[in-house]
């Protein structure tokens, strides 16, 4: 089967040298490529390029992303009905800049922002979405969204985690986070959870799910 994990953090441009990011290591991802591949599958792992880990992807093939364009763009040379399952662990931004302004509201275009330019205003804008497009671009795959809480109970973590199934059309759902507490959860529609120890258990159990 051809499998597609993305992983690691991807980043937006402030200016030509600073930017926006999440932190991820990547690490989760990779792992899950390895046993993915060890498992028999062809496996593409997509990894941001600010990802640091140095966890061995094993046979899968890897290919670097930078923004969430970015990212959008290389899933969709892969698009059509081969690939047989996404696993969508990517921490991707929020938020991309719209503007960068100076202190008397004028709004700043270098390549490089002065240093000694004062106090800057940032303005946000929404970035784009990738979860809610991967069903158009792999109808036939199995798609599986991440869900990283820090607020609230676990209870609320898994409604979360429901409410993206919902609202994006997939198959499954990993919910981590403080919210949710130690290890994972594992969400599927009308089913009760699956909790998953650590990484490997993690990573063990969706090789086996893509396979039943």
């Amino acid at each position: 089967m051809r499998v597609i994990v993305t992983c690691g953090p991807s980043f937006e441009p402030i200016d030509g040298v600073r930017r926006l990011t999440n932190f991820s290591t990547g690490e989760l991802g990779l792992l899950l490529a390895a046993e993915l591949s060890r498992a028999g599958h062809e496996v593409i792992c997509m990894k941001g390029d600010g990802a640091v880990s140095h966890a061995d992807a094993g046979g899968a093939r890897v290919i670097g992303f930078s923004t969430n364009a970015d990212l959008l763009a290389k899933l969709r040379e892969f698009s059509g009905g081969d690939v047989g399952a996404v696993f969508h662990a990517a921490a991707l931004c929020d938020y991309r800049v719209r503007s960068v302004q100076d202190h008397d509201g004028a709004v700043m275009r270098a390549q490089k922002l002065p240093s000694r330019a004062g106090e800057l205003t940032l303005t946000l804008e929404p970035a784009p979405k990738l979860l809610p497009e991967l069903r158009g671009i792999f109808p036939n795959a199995k798609i599986t969204g991440w869900k990283y809480e820090l607020d609230g109970t676990p209870a609320e973590a898994e409604a979360k985690a429901r409410e993206q199934l919902i609202a994006c059309g997939t198959d499954a759902c990993v919910v981590n986070g403080a919210a949710w507490g130690a290890g994972f959860g594992f969400i599927e529609p009308s089913r009760e959870a699956v909790k998953l120890a650590d990484k490997p258990a993690l990573c063990a159990f969706l090789a086996g799910w893509i396979g039943a």
